[in-house]
């Protein structure tokens, strides 16, 4: 089950920007599995998120602020200076992984992923919860309490509540880089497909 676990390093985040200013933003606040970690960065799925945009002709652009290694905290933490800096009209929330590879308290992730989709919610802008899962190893009623989070924190706050990204990909070898956690650039559109039903009807 070692797909399951998301790096603990930190890297650097990068941004799609459209080319028009005037197009409106979605930001992805993730971590490992949406700043591309291990790929090249015209290879992740927010990149291929904005070619799909471009090529529909959307009046939209993305800004990618996932950073490998954040958690809900440090997302929290973010939030307000990212929402300042580029007055997104959707917000992708791709975390919680590590929180959960950390044994952090679900009661604490649930706190901050609720937080997150207020901030996102006061200003005006639509969130968009993105469920994640960890290794059973943590205990069946960590794990339990770990995965019903999402749906929880999207119920009380009337987010869209996404499906677990790596459904399609995570048990697929050929999906997954050679440390097995990681998606392949080959598995990359599978994660764009599940998230786009959902993000296409916003626009």
């Amino acid at each position: 089950m070692c797909w399951l676990l998301l790096p603990l390093c930190a890297a650097p985040a990068w941004a799609d920007l459209a080319d028009a200013p005037a197009s409106r933003a979605i930001v992805v606040m993730g971590d490992s599995i949406s700043a591309g970690y291990g790929i090249q960065r015209e290879q992740g799925w927010v990149h291929l998120l904005q070619q799909t945009l471009q090529e529909g002709e959307y009046a939209w652009h993305t800004v990618n602020a996932s950073i490998s290694g954040e958690t809900t905290g440090g997302g929290l933490a973010r939030l307000q200076a990212v929402m300042d800096e580029h007055q997104p009209e959707i917000v992708i929330l791709e975390l919680g992984g590590n929180d959960g590879l950390r044994g952090y308290p679900v009661n604490t992730m649930r706190t901050n992923l609720t937080r997150m989709v207020e901030i996102v919610q006061d200003r005006g802008a639509e969130p968009i919860v993105v469920s994640m899962r960890i290794p059973p190893n943590y205990g069946i009623r960590y794990t339990r309490a770990f995965d019903a989070v999402f749906a929880e924190v999207a119920e009380n706050t009337g987010a869209l509540l996404v499906p677990f990204l790596l459904e399609n990909v995570a048990l697929e070898q050929q999906m997954m880089q050679q440390d097995g956690i990681h998606p392949t650039a080959e598995a990359q559109p599978l994660l764009l497909e599940m998230i786009w039903p959902f993000l296409k009807p916003l626009l």
